[in-house]
């Protein structure tokens, strides 16, 4: 894992809310994620994960707070500058041009942020499993290797910081183990911090450096992956009881 402690933070984010209407999405937000950490944020649904998301990524402006991106603030801008400036993402719902082929997709990516990638279409559609599928439309990949694109389209972008929204939702338990690993290998081979939010513990606590836990928008949580697992917050929160041996631990 990547020591912590003596990091500089790559993103800081603080105090950042975000209301819709009367509706309080974020509250008060605040986290560091270092240079070539593996993040994961984890929480109820409707716990506000997307949302942070969209803000980092210039989907969404906060009401309040401050977020900043390797020492520049970053809250307000346009989706593009973010990108441009060292940060790409993925969606819960892939969002590839399905008229291109899979390695047009890829390639397309790579021209979008005017700098070198951090390695060859070829190789990145290869890294993520996709290689064989290389020359076919888009809109011929069933959705799980849609989100095997999207990842390697990020890649392209060559960034500094990496947000997957759910990426291994809707993959085989195979594919799951398979982008567990491969998760790490980007980090240890690029330097990437991966921000990453997931549903599927096993996989955090596998792969996670330190685990993020976000409840009607607000931090209740942070640490160790398994040592945030058993917190009597976070119990409570996903299941309703206190207690870490009730209804079977």
């Amino acid at each position: 894992m990547a020591p912590l402690s003596a990091q500089r933070p790559l993103l800081t984010a603080r105090s950042v809310t975000k209301r819709f209407g009367g509706l309080v999405a974020l509250s008060g937000i605040d986290l560091d994620i270092e240079e070539g950490v593996i993040a994961a944020i984890i929480g109820p649904n409707g716990a506000g994960k997307t949302t942070l998301f969209n803000i980092i990524a210039g989907l969404y402006e906060p009401a309040e707070g401050s977020i900043r991106f390797k020492d520049q603030e970053i809250a307000g801008r346009k989706a593009h500058q973010i990108a441009r400036l060292g940060i790409a993402r993925t969606f819960q719902a892939p969002r590839p041009f399905l008229d291109l082929t899979v390695e047009q997709n890829v390639k397309t990516a790579g021209l979008f942020v005017g700098r070198p990638s951090l390695a060859s279409s070829e190789e990145v559609l290869a890294l993520v499993g996709l290689a064989e599928q290389a020359d076919i439309p888009t809109r011929h990949l069933p959705g799980g290797r849609r989100k095997l694109l999207e990842l390697a389209m990020a890649l392209s972008l060559g960034p500094r910081l990496l947000l997957l929204d759910e990426l291994l939702s809707g993959l085989t338990p195979t594919e799951v183990d398979r982008l567990a690993v491969l998760l790490k290998h980007i980090r240890d081979r690029w330097g990437i911090a991966l921000f990453w939010v997931e549903h599927i513990m096993r996989a955090v606590i596998g792969v996670a450096d330190r685990t993020i836990v976000l409840h009607h928008g607000e931090v209740i949580a942070e640490g160790q992956p398994r040592a945030v697992a058993r917190d009597p917050r976070v119990l409570e929160a996903y299941l309703g009881h206190k207690g870490g041996n009730d209804h079977g631990g």
